[in-house]
């Protein structure tokens, strides 16, 4: 897969099938329209495509507290080129571009720009100025611009659960750390990403359980607890545990990411790591003592390795 800007592209695509959406999680809903725009462009030799935008529109439009990413833009790069597209066009998006209106955006963007001969949507699918636009609005736009619009029905969670697949569902389970359940939407462990910073330098030697602490940028943080996970580093794949929250036992009401990876023993500071969540052992406990919350430490240890794969 390819990624391009919207700025340089220099000519329409051949038979250019089109996908658009901010493709928060990457997940099982987006998946079926992925799906649907490969095989759409493979029955008519064309050109399989998806458009996204970088900031997220909400990061522009709502300033205040906007939702924390479910996938950063790398993360989102990487799962889509895992799809088999053809391309990725970013739009970068501003307050400019969310002026553009509906017709225009479909008919100087998509059309001319692009090239475009199907469009792959949402049955819920709005877009252009104050959303005007929506899948009634394309089938007009299709009749005379002579393109064809595939309209593709939300996936739900299960055949007992009707609800639909959503980012906002997936980032819901997360924040109450309802890992497993997130993971059967997005069709892999949840992730973060973060670079590994000094900590207080006291998981190896006052715990005997040494961590690596994360920083965090726009990341969706799980809920505080204690969770088995799997971390990817320079040196490998690794089962480890986390802890996320403020450390009660030591009462110093600071927010850390920590990460004790099992069976390693590397200097890992400056790195960028990835950390896969697998289940939730625990919530945050202030024990009496370090003897006791180190005791703790060894049996969630002892049950992460049951729970995650060699």
């Amino acid at each position: 897969m390819e990624v391009t800007d919207i700025n340089e592209i220099s000519k329409p695509y051949k038979n250019a099938v089109l996908t658009i959406g901010n493709f928060d999680g990457v997940h099982k809903g987006h998946l079926v329209l992925l799906d649907k725009v490969r095989e759409k462009a493979d029955s008519m030799n064309g050109t399989a495509i998806a458009m996204t935008f970088e900031p997220h529109p909400i990061r522009v439009l709502k300033k205040n507290n906007p939702p924390q990413h479910i996938t950063l833009y790398e993360q989102k790069v990487e799962l889509l080129s895992q799809t088999g597209l053809d391309f990725l066009i970013r739009i970068p998006f501003t307050e400019q571009f969310a002026s553009i209106t509906a017709k225009e955006f479909v008919e100087e963007w998509l059309v001319k720009r692009i090239g475009m001969k199907t469009i792959v949507v949402g049955k819920d699918y709005s877009f252009g100025k104050h959303r005007e636009g929506d899948v009634n609005f394309l089938k007009t736009c299709a009749a005379q611009s002579g393109f064809e619009v595939v309209v593709v029905d939300w996936q739900q969670i299960s055949t007992h659960d009707t609800t639909r697949i959503s980012s906002t569902k997936i980032r819901e389970l997360v924040m109450e750390g309802k890992i497993e359940a997130a993971e059967k939407l997005l069709g892999r462990y949840y992730q973060i990403r973060g670079q590994v910073v000094r900590g207080r330098d006291r998981g190896g030697k006052l715990l005997g359980f040494p961590t690596a602490n994360i920083n965090l940028h726009d990341e969706l943080c799980p809920k505080t607890g204690v969770y088995a996970v799997t971390v990817e580093c320079e040196a490998g794949r690794y089962r480890g545990v986390a802890n996320i929250g403020y450390s009660p036992t030591f009462d110093d009401h600071v927010f850390t990411v920590e990460v004790h990876l099992l069976d390693f023993n590397e200097d890992i500071y400056g790195q960028k790591i990835r950390v896969n969540f697998a289940s939730r052992l625990r919530g945050e406990i202030k024990f009496s003592n370090i003897p006791e919350l180190s005791n703790q430490i060894t049996k969630d240890i002892e049950k992460a390795r049951k729970i995650l794969p060699l």
